[in-house]
């Protein structure tokens, strides 16, 4: 019975006992309840790890066989045009690039020799149309040249009172315009006061064949064939003339070489023909 009673303590032990507890009996059901909620959390993140990793190694995948399948697909194109270019110049007779390049060359050089021909062309025709341009400007600087000389030299012969120093500017005039007429008339005017009537004649054809509608040199050659006493010859220069010269009617009175047709009927009528 003494052993029971040590073995079992007494109710007062008890009570002391549990006044002596300083915690709680509960704690290690928290610590329980913690540590299991770690080990889900552990889980969770497990999981979600497995889940990334398989959904990166998937997108990878995929990205490989992509570009797997466009490398694939790239080479097979690069094949097949390959293959119809290799199948063209076996048709068309390029065995060979050889070949190829020949007649890349020959294209070139045969479009360049064209090119250069037709250059050539136009480039003769600039030169031909500037030769042409050139020689234009040449003349009318030597025509131009020329006018002022005469006419330098026709101030001169109108101031110029000695006959013989008159004829020789009329032969100036003459050597830069030989078929200046009007010149040839006066020329032959001037022979007339020198009583050459012949040569004055002579001028007065030659200006009429470059002119046969100068009326001047009608009324000079009348003048020689009336000095002459070819009043048939002087009348009917006359009458040509005045057709080409009307002007010159009222000289008819005044012009010492028809001083001998002044009794001639046929010239009366002409000047009574200008009074009516």
């Amino acid at each position: 019975m003494a052993q029971e009673s040590r073995s079992e303590p007494s109710q007062q032990q008890q009570q002391q006992a549990l006044e002596e507890l300083q915690e709680p009996m509960y704690k290690p059901l928290m610590e329980r309840y913690i540590l299991d909620e770690l080990k889900a959390v552990r889980q969770d993140q497990q999981k979600l790890r497995e889940d990334v990793t398989k959904q990166v190694t998937h997108t990878q995948l995929d990205t490989a066989d992509r570009a797997l399948t466009y490398t694939t697909d790239t080479i097979n194109n690069v094949f097949f045009i390959i293959t119809i270019t290799a199948s063209i110049l076996v048709l068309v007779g390029w065995n060979s690039l050889r070949d190829v390049k020949n007649k890349v060359e020959d294209i070139v050089n045969s479009r360049v020799s064209a090119i250069t021909m037709e250059y050539e062309e136009r480039l003769n025709i600039l030169e031909e149309k500037l030769r042409v341009r050139s020689e234009e400007i040449l003349s009318n600087q030597q025509k131009i040249s020329v006018t002022n000389e005469v006419h330098s030299l026709w101030m001169r012969a109108n101031l110029e009172s000695d006959i013989a120093n008159k004829i020789e500017i009329f032969d100036e005039i003459l050597k830069r315009k030989p078929e200046d007429v009007e010149a040839i008339a006066y020329k032959a005017d001037a022979l007339l006061e020198l009583n050459q009537t012949a040569k004055a004649i002579a001028l007065c054809n030659q200006a009429l064949d470059i002119d046969s509608d100068y009326g001047y040199a009608y009324w000079q050659r009348a003048c020689a064939y009336a000095l002459t006493h070819k009043h048939a010859d002087a009348l009917a220069d006359i009458k040509m003339s005045l057709e080409y010269s009307p002007n010159l009617r009222n000289e008819l009175l005044h012009e010492s070489a028809f001083a001998s047709l002044h009794d001639n009927n046929s010239f009366n009528a002409i000047v009574a023909g200008d009074k009516n």
